[in-house]
């Protein structure tokens, strides 16, 4: 089981600094922040951007993995961001996981003046998003006119420190992107179904699970070809409530398969408000235990 962390972009760098780069010396094994131009009742305060940040994190941090969660096309044309991913990507010496979403309703998909798209556009859009990205961070010189998007000899060179390109971390809970998961995704993120119950929120987070047994299957993809990412603060409560009960929630995603889970920063505040020193608990007891091997064992 690998830990994640994300640290929302809400400070100015001279402040969220200091995060980075103790995730990175704490010793998870990746970070995130997301990608938005404003995020629900958060669009009011300090919000920075994430491919610039990601970028900063990236030059005072050596070991730590690096990701957006999530990229999305309601504000972003792949022909562009196949640029700066590559550029992230190289700066960073590898180390960028590129989390893809197809995007919510809210400030992102009303800010820029066009119409708010029901589900099934929304998804649509994210297909072909998805399709194009990859193409062009494979290929160089891609030409492209579909439905959402259209590139004219999209360049990509020096292309991609990983190879073939940056890994995807598809984020899906429906079966039309779950397919993509399986098509694209070297690995897929869930945040389990939207309840105020913490049981009713684990069992839903079982069936997404079992749902993309039978769409790699039906693909016919071996289920243990994707990495497997658990939102942990999406469930009703939050995952840093106290280190023994984070502990529980990732002894819970590892015995349903999921190689990953993240947690957020603890904020003073609204959204996943708590305390940091159960962050430090977590961090200095809990990791080392799961590097090893001892926290499996104390909770299987």
């Amino acid at each position: 089981m690998r830990i994640g962390i994300v640290i929302l972009p809400d400070q100015r760098w001279s402040d969220s600094r200091r995060r980075w780069r103790q995730a990175d010396e704490w010793g998870f094994d990746h970070a995130w922040t997301y990608d938005h131009l404003g995020w629900r009742d958060l669009v009011d305060g300090p919000w920075l951007d994430s491919v610039t940040t990601l970028t900063a994190a990236a030059t005072v941090t050596s070991r730590i993995r690096l990701g957006t969660l999530v990229a999305s096309p309601n504000f972003r044309h792949p022909a562009a961001f196949a640029r700066q991913v590559t550029a992230l990507d190289d700066v960073s010496g590898g180390r960028l996981l590129l989390g893809l979403g197809a995007g919510g309703i809210g400030f992102d998909s009303a800010v820029l003046g066009g119409e708010t798209l029901p589900p099934r556009q929304r998804v649509d859009r994210f297909a072909e998003f998805t399709e194009l990205l990859d193409l062009i961070l494979r290929e160089d010189g891609t030409t492209w006119r579909g439905e959402w998007f259209t590139a004219v000899d999209a360049r990509n060179a020096p292309g991609c420190v990983q190879t073939p390109r940056v890994p995807f971390v598809v984020a899906a809970n429906g079966p039309r992107s779950m397919r993509l998961a399986a098509r694209f995704g070297q690995g897929w993120v869930t945040t389990g179904p939207g309840v105020d119950d913490l049981e009713s929120w684990w069992d839903g987070v079982a069936e997404a699970a079992a749902r993309m047994d039978g769409t790699l299957a039906a693909a016919g993809r071996d289920t243990g070809t994707l990495d497997r990412y658990l939102s942990l603060d999406s469930a009703p409560v939050f995952s840093l409530r106290s280190a023994e009960f984070f502990a529980d929630q990732v002894g819970r995603a590892a015995a349903l398969g999921f190689t990953d889970v993240v947690t957020h920063w603890p904020r003073a505040s609204s959204w996943y408000a708590g305390d940091e020193a159960v962050l430090v608990d977590v961090a200095t007891h809990l990791l080392p235990e799961l590097r090893h091997g001892r926290l499996t064992a104390r909770l299987s």
